[in-house]
């Protein structure tokens, strides 16, 4: 009997008729007596194809790798039976991932603001220039689409919506919460006073601040008093 997992995909754990987190003494026995009822040499109740599937969900099942490598084709948890809670770890994520939301909703409004007719990025370009984990971001992009922040184009790329952009812009988050995420690479190198058309006016900024400084107290002037 091959025992290969290609071909006709057979659950092998419903041939069997046990549960996918069934020890090795279940699976023996399962097997036992349902080869005893298929088995072609019962007059009654042979069945030479059942008896085929048996065998092979038995020789699955009964090796270790074979059943990892079946259960990962077929989506099993096997912790799912046991779940566990990743006490403080989960109140610093909690924190991080409210914060990456904002990030990834920053470089899709960014995206938005100088690329107006392609506003969309891909996963591929976001895992570039976010200096977090695949399943972090996966998390992150996840809720941002069930909110309707964000949504994907015509092309799976991903892009802000309206929504997100009037939530960006009333929960407005520092530069310092966000810019840790970014990649360096991923930011622009231009310093603010060198962008087109900024440095005049940053320039008088200045220039009204430094007055304002050294100002004096104006003084009162002082006349004959009017007669009302």
């Amino acid at each position: 009997m091959s025992s290969s997992l290609a071909g006709k995909f057979q659950d092998h754990y419903i041939v069997l008729g046990i549960e996918t987190n069934s020890d090795s003494e279940t699976i023996q026995n399962a097997y036992a007596k349902l080869a005893q009822k298929y088995h072609p040499n019962n007059d009654e109740t042979g069945d030479q194809a059942k008896f085929d599937a048996l065998n092979q969900a038995y020789e699955v099942l009964s090796d270790p790798g074979l059943r990892a490598s079946f259960d990962k084709v077929k989506g099993v948890d096997h912790e799912a039976g046991n779940p566990k809670f990743t006490g403080a770890e989960f109140f610093r994520a909690l924190e991080k991932s409210a914060l990456l939301r904002s990030a990834v909703l920053s470089i899709l409004y960014d995206r938005r603001r100088i690329k107006s007719f392609k506003p969309s990025l891909s996963m591929r370009h976001l895992e570039g220039m976010l200096s977090v984990e695949p399943d972090e971001l996966n998390f992150a992009l996840w809720y941002l689409k069930k909110r309707g922040y964000a949504a994907n184009d015509d092309k799976s790329s991903i892009e802000i919506t309206v929504d997100g952009m009037d939530y960006l812009e009333q929960n407005r988050p520092p530069a310092e919460a966000v810019l840790p995420f970014i990649k360096p690479e991923a930011l622009t190198k231009q310093p603010v006073a060198e962008v087109k058309g900024t440095a005049p006016i940053l320039n008088a900024l200045n220039r009204a601040l430094q007055r304002s400084d050294a100002s004096e107290e104006v003084p009162v002037r002082t006349g004959k008093p009017v007669a009302v």
